[in-house]
Order: C-alpha cells, then sequence, then structure tokens
C-alpha cells in the first residue's frame, strides 16, 4: 500500500514526463560529474541570460578530455543540461569537443521545453570556453 506522500511523488513524476524526457529527468535528478577538478587543465564559467551561472573543468590527456565536471546555481534543466556536455565531453579529443553544440545536448537529453532550450546552449558555451582556456595556456606556455 502506498502512501500519500509517494503517491504525491508519483503525480509530480507523471507531470513531468509530459515536459520532459526519461533521460531529462534523470539527468536533472541525478546529474552526472558534478563537482570541481582541482587540478584541472581548462575551465570555464560563464553566466547565462537567465542569469543561471555553470562552470566546466576538464583534465585533458594527450588531447583526449578525460575527466569534465561542472557546477551550477541553476535549475533542473541547466543540472541536466551541465551533466549532459559533460558525459559527452569525456573522451572526445579536444577538436571533437570544440564542436559540442547545443543541439547536441539537448538531443542527448530527448530534447527540452522551448524555454529551457538556453540552458543547453549555456552548457554547451561555457564547455567551450573551458577548451580555449586549456588552449590559451598551452599558446602562452603555462600547461
Amino acid at each position: 500500500m502506498s502512501t500519500a506522500w509517494e503517491e504525491f511523488e508519483e503525480l509530480i513524476k507523471a507531470k513531468m514526463r509530459e515536459v520532459y524526457s526519461e533521460t531529462a529527468i534523470d539527468h536533472g535528478m541525478n546529474p552526472r560529474n558534478v563537482g570541481e577538478i582541482q587540478d584541472a587543465d581548462g575551465f570555464g564559467k560563464i553566466t547565462g541570460p537567465c542569469g543561471d551561472t555553470m562552470s566546466i573543468w576538464i583534465k585533458i590527456k594527450d588531447n583526449t578530455i578525460i575527466d569534465a565536471k561542472f557546477t551550477t546555481d541553476g535549475c533542473g534543466t541547466s543540472r541536466a543540461s551541465g551533466s549532459m556536455a559533460t558525459e559527452i565531453a569525456k573522451g572526445k579529443d579536444l577538436a571533437e569537443a570544440q564542436r559540442i553544440s547545443r543541439q547536441d545536448i539537448l538531443d542527448g537529453l530527448g530534447g527540452l521545453p522551448e524555454e529551457s532550450e538556453h540552458c543547453a546552449l549555456l552548457a554547451a558555451n561555457t564547455l567551450n570556453e573551458s577548451i580555449k582556456s586549456f588552449l590559451t595556456r598551452q599558446k602562452s606556455g603555462n600547461s
């Protein structure tokens, strides 16, 4: 027999499924790669037009992203987007990772409502910023 709380939780989840894919819900509620990398090779931090701020740290070995972590002060779709961006980036060489787009993140999440798509753009831009910071450090000889 289910409790009133369990029934309420199921009602909320059913409403969420009307708007979000299972993947987006999972990444929003159980984001992957949350945190910081203390000895990161690249770091990016961007505040989007909605006010959400995202930070992404990357670790590089042999021109490949071997680890990526993120934090955000944003909503569930920002968490889901940061989670998906870091998942997609891991194992990619830098050229491939620089091409990760808003659409790649949206596709990975199974889409987001139009009013939340900017979160995927924020994640893609922040990832790109972290890669740029690594490349800039390499060019200046501070790797």
